[in-house]
């Protein structure tokens, strides 16, 4: 707080000099009243009006504002505050001058001196605001860092008024904008230079060493296409963080370097939290793969809708450790309600099902790397496939009421065991949405960074190690989602899901492996890490799908998730486990690949 606000209070001395505009409001619009005549334009009726006008307005300043608290001047805040008390102000004194007749003003002055006393606050509030801004600017260190900010908006604007704070360590030097109605717009002593076009040009005349990104809502590509400008430049790139992040007023520790997720351009989940509270408060949760990347996170989301149990299924013993450390800060692994199971035992299973009695069960447990099972496709098979028809059986058994079954973007048009395996399991799952009772659905979705053994973890390994980064074709993209978007989505798909469904989440657009493998050797400085390439694997595609030829996505009452139909497997038509890997990979082909469409199966009640 400075001194003058101090010594005056939250409004500083602004009470006054409204006071002292209203007077000479009053006597101006006398004075326009009796045509410029002198004479009756200083009585003392009209000095009376005046000084009742600057009490009165006084008085409301301090109830609707702008005298509440303290406003910057010339904000919006205190805009509205003003206008809300001039306007009472007029109306009241405007009554007093109706009633008493006797006093001898014209009638229309207390509203033409109201309009007059606005417009004068306003003017004095925009020189004021214009002289601090700029007294503001030149106080800026000359060896603080030249900053151009990209974008005019609410964000811009108050990214630029922040800067100006001598402590921030930015100068602002330019200001750009994409939208050409904003060229020749003023924030502060800057105008808008131009496009992103212009940002060579502007760079090299300011000299700016950085840019900041002042639209919170930027989309990924925008924000890729800008670093890649900016890094052709040598500018450091910094964003604003999104709207739902940002807390009040933007200030100079909003800014911060790019991140992957800015590049991928992940947005924040809307979830319709009470429809997932009711699929899971007070039930018995029941999580295959709950040491997983996805089991885990499943787990930690599910935890905060109050089930009555949550039980974690899992064979590696170090994840179920991991996990119920990540949940309760302790991991003495006594619970009943862990359970060490490995779902390719199907007694076990089942013993494990009929002691926990689940109402819902979340089926995260699988094998997925692309590759190793392209070697071993009979694992895939035992896990993928059998596994997953053990734990559907298991569930049919106990009466669950909501299952989920975890599924890849892979099985949409596979062309690996992984995407064969997979596919099979949402028609196993859909198959037995037409025997048994409850809801049973397949959740559908791409690549989850930072999870166990993905591109992530192996890029910052091999960036760690110096190099070279792999990466098996220029052009192969692929979706992504964060880790906990992922768990969000699927629990929101577990609450919308009608029987038989495969539920398709919105992964936003593919990305390019080669951009995130160049960008996590930005991030990490090292700027002599290699990229080779390896050529593309057995089984693998250049881009992902979400959706085979023949399904045809229909909409569901969340906008991040729609819904198709496969064709049911009953799980009778399993065969054994064969030896002859070759011929079982030519099986799990045959039936991945199988185009017809699914026949309608009876529906409750639409959405």
């Amino acid at each position: 707080m400075t001194a003058l606000t101090s010594r005056w209070g939250p409004a500083g001395p602004w009470p006054l000099v409204d006071g002292a505009l209203w007077v000479c409001a009053v006597l101006l619009a006398t004075f326009l009243r009796y045509d410029f005549a002198m004479e009756p334009t200083f009585t003392m009726s009209v000095m009376v009006v005046g000084a009742l006008a600057a009490l009165v307005h006084l008085a409301f300043g301090h109830l609707v504002g702008p005298y509440q608290e303290g406003h910057d001047r010339g904000s919006f805040g205190e805009i509205t505050g003003l206008a809300k008390a001039v306007a009472l102000t007029t109306l009241l004194v405007g009554i007093v001058v109706v009633v008493a007749d006797d006093l001898g003003v014209p009638r229309s002055v207390p509203f033409i001196g109201g309009f007059t006393a606005l417009v004068a606050m306003l003017a004095v509030r925009s020189t004021f605001r214009a002289w601090h801004i700029r007294k503001r600017s030149r106080a800026v260190p000359e060896d603080a860092t030249p900053i151009i900010i990209f974008g005019a908006g609410s964000g811009g604007r108050m990214l630029v008024q922040a800067l100006h704070d001598p402590a921030s360590g930015y100068r602002p030097v330019a200001l750009l904008d994409d939208d050409r109605r904003k060229f020749g717009r003023r924030i502060g002593p800057m105008q808008v230079a131009g496009t992103k076009e212009a940002l060579r040009d502007v760079a090299e005349h300011t000299g700016a060493r950085a840019i900041a990104i002042a639209i919170p809502s930027a989309s990924s590509p925008f924000i890729r296409d800008m670093s890649a400008r900016a890094d052709a430049l040598g500018l450091q790139v910094l964003v604003l963080p999104s709207a739902r992040e940002l807390l009040g007023r933007v200030g100079p520790a909003d800014l911060r370097s790019l991140n992957l997720a800015d590049l991928l351009g992940r947005r924040p989940v809307q979830l319709d939290e009470v429809a997932i509270a009711d699929s899971i408060r007070g039930k018995v949760v029941l999580v295959t793969g709950a040491g997983g990347s996805i089991g885990s996170e499943l787990c930690r989301q599910i935890s905060k809708y109050q089930p009555a149990r949550l039980i974690l299924l899992d064979r590696d013993e170090s994840a179920l450790h991991a996990t119920q450390l990540s949940l309760t800060g302790t991991a003495l692994l006594e619970s009943d309600d862990m359970a060490l199971v490995d779902i390719r035992d199907q007694e076990a299973l089942l013993a494990a099902f009929r002691q926990s009695r689940p109402d819902v069960v979340f089926h995260a447990a699988a094998l997925k790397h692309l590759s190793l099972l392209e070697r071993f496709p009979l694992e895939a098979y035992k896990t993928n496939v059998l596994g997953t028809r053990n734990v559907l059986a298991a569930a049919r058994a106990v009466g669950v009421g909501n299952f989920v079954n975890i599924s890849t973007d892979k099985a949409a048009e596979p062309t690996s065991v992984l995407g064969y395996s997979k596919r099979i399991t949402e028609r196993l799952t859909a198959g037995i949405a037409e025997q048994a009772a409850g809801t049973y659905v397949s959740v559908r979705f791409g690549n989850v960074l930072g999870s166990r053994g993905s591109v992530l973890e192996t890029f910052r390994a091999q960036v760690e190690r110096g190099g070279p980064v792999t990466v098996t074709h220029p052009e192969v993209r692929r979706f992504f989602m964060l880790i906990p978007e992922a768990a969000q989505l699927v629990l929101q798909a577990s609450a919308i899901g009608r029987d038989g469904d495969v539920l398709v989440l919105d992964m936003g657009e593919q990305v390019r492996i080669l951009d995130v493998a160049h960008t996590l050797i930005k991030l990490s400085g090292r700027h002599d890490v290699q990229v080779h390439y390896t050529g593309l694997r057995t089984g693998e595609k250049l881009a992902e799908d979400l959706f085979s030829g023949p399904e045809q996505a229909q909409p569901t009452s969340h906008e991040l998730v729609s819904r198709v139909d496969v064709p049911a497997l009953p799980a009778e038509e399993l065969p054994g486990i064969a030896a002859d890997a070759a011929g079982l990979t030519g099986w799990m082909r045959d039936v991945a690949l199988a185009t017809e469409v699914a026949a309608p199966r009876p529906r409750g009640l639409d959405w």
